[in-house]
């Protein structure tokens, strides 16, 4: 029999164990033969490839009276998903070092994961004035503009789970808008080409940022800019706004995102 080690679930561990075997199996594999190889009871096998079919990780074929298994490509999505990631913050660094010399002000490179902006790579500033963002930190995407520019430029059925998984923010501003304002908000990012924070998520703060885009015109990434808000929400908005764009699409471009 399989044992369960450390203290997670016993049941996303079995999920995970069945999921593993159907990937280095090298042929379709009947429900026994899984089971036993897993050590698992056939009932619990037979329920977790169901729900892995559900979810589009699985399939089976019918031959005579067997069913097969075997596992679907939608696994080779998401990896490719989470090595793009790795793929741009490396390629981002020299861009986002180019942005923040430009405009001076702390600049970024964030995704989506779920209703959670992650940012993934920083070229900060030498001022005395630090922020506390670096790679790794998550925040709710509606309160910063790396989350917005990327949520604006999404698939309408993703921009729809957004919106109902909007937060408040811990700022003044941070109201948590979601349903019309937010979606009233999304319209004019896609009509301008960045989004705007203001003090949504820290009092003080603001941000502008731009979504990076791929070949069908959504957005895989943002880049953007942190500064305190007289910095970024006066005259020289326009200007820094206009960097922000021309550095998201310098990233799209020198990563095979898009064509020239």
């Amino acid at each position: 029999m399989a044992r369960e080690t450390g203290t997670g679930s016993a049941s996303t561990g079995r999920t995970l164990q069945v999921l593993e075997t159907l990937v280095v199996t090298t042929a379709p594999v009947t429900l026994t033969e899984l089971a036993r190889r897993c050590g698992i009871p056939l009932a619990t096998c037979s329920a977790i490839v169901a729900s892995l079919e559900d979810r589009g990780y699985a399939q089976r074929s019918v031959v005579g009276r067997s069913h097969l298994w075997r596992p679907t490509l939608k696994l080779y999505g998401l990896g490719m998903q989470t090595l793009r990631r790795f793929e741009l913050a490396d390629e981002s660094i020299p861009i986002l070092n180019q942005l923040r010399d430009e405009v001076g002000l702390t600049a970024h490179l964030g995704v989506l994961d779920g209703a959670q902006v992650v940012y993934v790579a920083k070229a900060g500033t030498g001022t005395m004035v630090q922020f506390n963002t670096y790679p790794g930190r998550v925040s709710p995407y509606n309160v910063t503009a790396l989350g917005k520019a990327i949520a604006a430029f999404s698939p309408e059925h993703q921009q729809q789970e957004l919106l109902d998984q909007a937060l408040p923010g811990h700022g003044p501003k941070g109201t948590g808008s979601s349903g019309r304002p937010l979606r009233e908000e999304f319209g004019l990012i896609r009509e301008r080409g960045f989004a705007v924070e203001d003090q949504e998520e820290e009092a003080g703060i603001a941000c502008i940022a731009a979504p990076v885009l791929d070949r069908d015109g959504f957005a895989v990434a943002a880049v953007g800019v942190t500064g305190l808000e007289h910095q970024l929400m006066l005259d020289q908005r326009a200007g820094i706004a206009r960097a922000v764009v021309r550095a998201a699409d310098t990233v799209a471009l020198s990563t095979g995102l898009r064509g020239s």
